[in-house]
């Protein structure tokens, strides 16, 4: 190979190696402009419930290692809650602070209440009066008793399936 073919597979190289780094680099900004931006907050609710089945279900009253019938009767747990809720620009579309201060409202008004319910229960009903302020927004809620045991509940309003890979 002499030099005029090598200088001429560097430069061939070369943009090949250019036109690599214009499609990363293009790619990331397709992906950036259409990212999903969730802002997310955190908050804790004491509360006393109780699960009454506990009592007479067999699958949780089972006289041994597993039972759980002491759920049956009122308890006492610190409900840690999680909620993330998407916002469309990165201009404080919904202020983190406010959007607190309205979530915890739900619950110290009794707006949303502990009562009986699962952590499932109390995610649906915040999920309900977030949805009724912030319509057509993708929102997640996670509660958990005591921040140990709980859920996490996806409220999409787009099917996973039905988006469209970058």
């Amino acid at each position: 190979m002499n030099e005029q073919d090598i200088m001429m597979k560097d430069n061939f190289d070369r943009t090949m190696v250019d036109q690599r780094i214009e499609a990363l680099r293009d790619t990331r900004n397709r992906i950036l402009q259409s990212a999903k931006r969730m802002i997310y907050i955190n908050f804790q609710k004491e509360g006393i419930h109780k699960y009454p089945a506990a009592l007479e279900d067999p699958n949780l009253k089972t006289g041994d290692e597993y039972d759980v019938s002491f759920l049956g009767y009122p308890h006492r747990h610190i409900f840690h809650i999680n909620v993330s809720i998407e916002v469309f620009h990165n201009d404080r579309d919904i202020e983190f602070i406010q959007f607190k201060r309205f979530c915890e409202r739900l619950l110290s008004e009794g707006v949303v209440q502990l009562n009986y319910k699962s952590c499932e229960m109390i995610s649906d009903d915040l999920y309900q009066q977030i949805a009724s302020r912030y319509p057509e927004r993708d929102i997640h809620i996670t509660v958990s008793e005591d921040n140990e045991n709980g859920c996490t509940i996806y409220y999409n309003t787009t099917k996973p399936y039905q988006s469209i890979k970058i």
